[in-house]
């Protein structure tokens, strides 16, 4: 399944927000595919708080489970985009 651009640019922005009010230190530019949240200094709660953060904002209910094993944001994107069919 290809996922349109302004799709993927939405969740971006979506993630980058999110990540910004956990993580207010964190410049909009630093959220980047290749990064985990580790890499921006998220702790185990600043994860549990964003990954929350960006379901409710979406409107989407998805079991924690589902995101423990995503590499970086890219691949948080990818499922997100997939689970809410953006």
């Amino acid at each position: 399944m290809t996922t349109p651009t302004g799709a993927r640019e939405r969740m971006t922005a979506v993630v980058r927000e999110v990540v910004g009010r956990i993580l207010p230190d964190v410049p909009p530019e630093k959220v980047t595919g290749d990064k985990h949240l580790k890499d921006l200094g998220a702790d185990s709660v600043d994860r549990v708080e964003i990954i929350l953060g960006i379901m409710d904002r979406l409107g989407l209910d998805e079991p924690m489970s589902g995101f423990s094993d995503l590499p970086d944001i890219d691949a948080l994107i990818d499922f997100l985009l997939h689970t809410g069919e953006v």
